[in-house]
């Protein structure tokens, strides 16, 4: 018996995926790759112009040194740390109360409300630098860390709340329904009933706000001019004053601040997919 014609196109195609997968993939590393491979050269290697070139010393333990012990990257990454992790914590908790509110409670003005967080994140944030700059200012927020904060707590909780919203309107409302006829109060209600539902949604929604927050680079600059509180994304930029561009130190320094949001993820890997795949099939 001969293949059909259906089952030798699957069987090509199904080659040719397995053949352009791997292709495809260096290719998307390849950035990555790079950057690797400047973090260990030596500044000779920069300056003869063998860029792309096998290293002509292994410089790697020099290099990750220099970051950590001649710079202030330690002071960039805790300045990262406590910009990011209450900014996560505040726009998920602040969401999951308002995404509550929005998707359980029938009341006027709701869709309203609604379509103001929606709009919300469509403004583009160029726009807003200077008025959100002089704000900073005038508030005594400038050049601080709590300014950062409550900068990206307010502009992230739209995000937030579309998404908690959302992810609470697919849920069984006859729960709610059930646990008011027991005379349950509203603030349990949402602890006790809808919060333990919410897990997967509020860990995706954790990650993928660590990385935005972390990645954050425009409004760290904006925001910021020192290592008093700068997050590492901008201080990575003092390697060109400090150092005269050592591209070397530079590429260290990006491999050390991709590490947490790397890690962060594959810590909540399995709750993430779970948020993002919750609801796809029934």
């Amino acid at each position: 018996m001969f293949p059909t014609p259906i089952a030798k196109r699957s069987r090509t195609a199904q080659v040719s995926y397995q053949a352009f997968l791997p292709f495809a993939l260096i290719l998307w590393l390849l950035p990555l790759i790079a950057v690797a491979l400047f973090s260990i050269k030596p500044e000779a290697d920069f300056a003869n112009g063998n860029y792309w070139g096998w290293p002509s010393s292994f410089e790697g333990f020099n290099n990750y040194g220099r970051v950590f012990f001649e710079s202030n990257m330690p002071r960039y990454l805790f300045n990262s740390l406590l910009i990011t992790i209450p900014t996560m914590i505040g726009a998920v908790a602040l969401s999951a109360m308002a995404g509550f509110a929005l998707g359980v409670y029938r009341f006027r003005g709701n869709l309203l409300l609604f379509f103001i967080f929606i709009a919300g994140n469509f403004v583009p944030f160029q726009i807003l630098m200077v008025p959100v700059r002089d704000l900073t200012i005038n508030l005594g927020l400038y050049d601080t860390i709590m300014g950062l904060v409550l900068f990206h707590v307010a502009f992230q909780t739209g995000f937030c709340t579309l998404f908690m919203r959302n992810f609470i309107r697919a849920l069984p409302y006859s729960l709610v329904e059930a646990a008011r006829v027991e005379g349950v109060a509203e603030w349990r209600i949402f602890w006790y009933v809808v919060l333990p539902l919410m897990k997967p949604a509020l860990a995706a929604l954790a990650v993928l706000i660590f990385t935005f927050i972390w990645n954050d680079y425009f409004w760290a600059v904006v925001l910021t001019q020192g290592p008093g509180a700068q997050p590492v994304t901008a201080g990575i930029t003092e390697f060109n004053s400090q150092f005269r561009a050592a591209y070397h130190l530079m590429s260290a320094g990006s491999i050390v601040a991709a590490l947490p949001p790397v890690a962060m993820f594959f810590l909540m890997q399995k709750h993430f997919i779970a948020g993002l795949t919750l609801g796809a099939v029934k």
